[in-house]
């Protein structure tokens, strides 16, 4: 924490301490010179943390700061620890710590960010109900990523709770408050929930402007895909969306009509090619690479691939239920199709890109 609280030290400069070899108590003990000395750098660097007064504040902040986190119960995780977000531990401007209340993982396998805009349309909130329900009948241990503000971000936790599914809200101050107050009950459904609200700053630091930018690029990193559902052109979601984008993380927005200044934001990222079109989950499963789960398929599962339905959904089931490519005749087995009609059927699915020939005319999902 002090390291945190040190004016200069950036996830960067931790890197480097640890390179040299530095005890991270030989960093708060040693004068000018020797930092400097140890670090590589030229004394006369103008930095903040080679002033010994400055590292000696910091001690002392991080002393009292450690009377809130055991009188709260507030998990601190500092970037080398193995529960520190991991997707996010190498990012350049990563936080050297974040406060965490509650016990949520933060590295689960499925993780998606939802952002956009606090004036949220009835097409933007439906469609993040439904894509957060269609996700989590895939992928059981989905977790979604948001910001607690109204909105998009309390639509996101709210449909992640109403479907039995962790989700984690970043907010843009100290843990001992709430912003907006209006989400405390929010808050506090999250926390019991499973899930957690994360911060990188500590106790008595209140919200303001700088701070909400600031905490986009945590809901960015920290996640496998950023979904932007309606923004405006200069909305908020869209610093999130540029943070993922430059760390070649994978970025959806949901089109609108070019008359709604909703959908500005989302319809710019399309055009300029720094988001994917997202009209359903299966435009994200596609994208991501995420192998479902070995779940029962329902009928409300099947329209996530509208294009397949009656014996090409059997088939395609058949084969992602299998572990190993499938023959024709193994296919017949399990589908009760007739071989003549999975001969045929099969070159349509390849044509279509639906499945894989290998050799031995055997089969496997694309």
């Amino acid at each position: 924490m002090a390291l945190s609280l040190t004016r200069g030290v950036t996830a960067n400069v931790v890197r480097c301490i640890l390179q040299s070899g530095l005890d991270f108590k030989d960093f708060f003990r040693l004068d000018h010179q020797e930092l400097a000395n140890a670090l590589g750098i030229s004394p006369s660097y103008s930095v903040g943390f080679l002033d010994p007064s400055s590292r000696e504040e910091a001690l002392m902040a991080a002393r009292r700061e450690m009377q809130n986190i055991d009188r709260h119960k507030i998990k601190v995780l500092f970037i080398e620890d193995d529960d520190y977000p991991i997707r996010m531990a190498n990012c350049h401007s990563a936080p050297i710590v974040v406060y965490q209340l509650g016990d949520c993982d933060l590295n689960g396998e499925h993780s998606i960010g939802i952002v956009g805009t606090r004036k949220l349309t009835p097409y933007g909130a439906n469609f993040t109900h439904r894509l957060v329900k269609d996700l989590g009948e895939y992928f059981p241990d989905l977790c979604v990523w948001s910001g607690l503000a109204y909105g998009t971000d309390a639509t996101a936790h709210t449909a992640a709770l109403e479907e039995g599914r962790k989700t984690i809200a970043v907010v843009a101050h100290g843990l001992d408050t709430i912003y907006p107050a209006a989400h405390r009950d929010l808050a506090k459904r999250i926390i019991k929930s499973g899930g957690a609200i994360l911060t990188e700053y500590p106790f008595g630091t209140r919200p303001y402007r700088g701070h909400f930018l600031e905490r986009n690029r945590i809901v960015a990193w920290s996640t496998d895909a950023t979904v932007v559902i309606e923004s405006e052109i200069k909305g908020g979601a869209m610093s999130t969306a540029h943070h993922a984008f430059m760390e070649n993380r994978d970025v959806f927005a949901l089109p609108g009509r070019v008359t709604d200044p909703m959908s500005a934001g989302c319809n710019h990222l399309i055009r300029k090619q720094k988001a994917n079109i997202i009209t359903s989950a299966a435009d994200l499963i596609e994208v991501t690479g995420w192998r479902p789960a070995d779940v029962k398929i329902t009928p409300s599962m099947r329209c996530l691939f509208p294009e397949l339905e009656g014996d090409a959904m059997a088939v395609y089931d058949a084969l992602r239920r299998s572990s190993e490519p499938m023959a024709i005749d193994e296919l017949h087995v399990a589908t009760r199709i007739s071989i003549a009609s999975l001969l045929g059927l099969m070159t349509e699915l390849e044509f279509d890109g639906v499945v894989m020939k290998h050799p031995g005319n055997r089969y496997s999902p694309a």
